[in-house]
């Protein structure tokens, strides 16, 4: 049986709405679903609202208002905040990956979240409408 997730993208203005929606999709009003890219991809492992069997398909509806919404700027304060709070081993890292993102190259978070979803769900469980 498969079950489909609609990510509702006209929602989406930053990452933090993201997850809101996207934890509303799985596991309805004030749902959890990930606060961050690792827990994002744990709760795709299973056992966070989605089915531990049968296949999974997520429908992001108005992709591209996401991908826009979570594009190169976006990304940049994203890996700012982490690289301010990461350990000092990972924050060089991050911040070359900020200047990264600051100059518009490299992949934005819109990109993590696809390559996320396709690499623990499959790729066909994303559907970008």
């Amino acid at each position: 049986m498969t079950v489909t997730y609609v990510i509702e993208g006209s929602r989406i203005t930053g990452p933090d709405s993201f997850w809101t929606v996207v934890g509303e999709a799985v596991n309805g009003p004030g749902g959890y679903f990930g606060r961050n890219l690792d827990a994002f991809a744990d709760c795709l492992g299973g056992g966070m609202g989605t089915p531990d069997d049968g296949d999974l398909v997520f429908e992001w509806r108005d992709h591209a208002l996401s991908a826009r919404a979570l594009g190169h700027a976006e990304t940049a304060r994203y890996l700012e905040r982490m690289a301010a709070r990461a350990h000092e081993s990972n924050r060089g890292r991050l911040r070359e990956e900020c200047a990264q993102a600051a100059a518009g190259r490299g992949p934005t978070l819109f990109d993590r979240l696809v390559e996320i979803i396709r690499e623990r769900s499959g790729p066909d469980a994303l559907r970008l409408l």
